[in-house]
């Protein structure tokens, strides 16, 4: 008489379980908070043992700076990807300030990772937020300065930072006013900065 065996479960790839590990850790954090949350109950949501965890990740610091890097590098992706077809400066300040709020809107939950750094402990994770401004005041900066203007490397720097700062407040505006979408508030910010990038574009006369 023979046995039949039961299906052995297909063991899933390691980059697919890794991702998955990440998901339910920025739900975890954006719940709860980094300090108050636990490696026990991310392991439960996903199914693993803790151990696993550590072995993916070391610490809980480590599966947070995991979640945070995710963003940066999503993020960069996308804002690069919105602005290489772009026509023109005011287009490619248009099209990158579309980019990020159509990532805070369809990832909430990182964004909600990133808004709660105040109550984040972990330097190495402060770090690594401002690392995500920095990565867009980089973009910026490097864009402006590109264009064929007498602005220099330090005043593209300067426009960058205050792009970035006024995008990033607006963004936790819309927190509260969840009808204004990503291109409204796009919107709202090339109202407010265009007209100040524009004069020094095009040497003190607006297009």
């Amino acid at each position: 008489m023979t046995t039949t065996e039961p299906p052995r479960r297909k063991r899933m790839p390691k980059a697919q379980r890794k991702a998955q590990m990440l998901d339910v850790a920025e739900r975890v954090f954006a719940e709860r908070g980094y300090l108050a949350a636990s490696m026990d109950e991310i392991a439960e949501r996903v199914g693993v043992s803790k151990p696993m965890l550590y072995e993916y990740f070391g610490s809980k610091e480590g599966l947070l700076i995991g979640c945070i890097h995710r963003a940066r590098t999503e993020l960069l992706d996308r804002t690069q990807r919105a602005i290489a077809d772009a026509d023109g400066p005011e287009d490619v300040l248009r099209r990158g300030l579309r980019a990020f709020f159509a990532f805070i809107a369809a990832h909430h939950q990182s964004w909600s990772l990133l808004r709660q750094e105040a109550a984040v402990t972990v330097p190495s994770a402060v770090e690594e937020v401002e690392g995500i401004r920095r990565q867009q005041t980089d973009l910026i900066a490097a864009v402006i300065a590109g264009l064929d203007t007498d602005i220099g490397h330090v005043e593209a720097e300067a426009v960058a930072e205050i792009v970035v700062g006024a995008t990033e407040r607006l963004a936790l505006w819309c927190e509260r006013h969840p009808e204004v979408g990503p291109e409204r508030a796009t919107d709202y910010v090339m109202d407010v900065v265009w007209r100040g990038v524009a004069t020094r574009l095009t040497g003190g006369a607006l297009p």
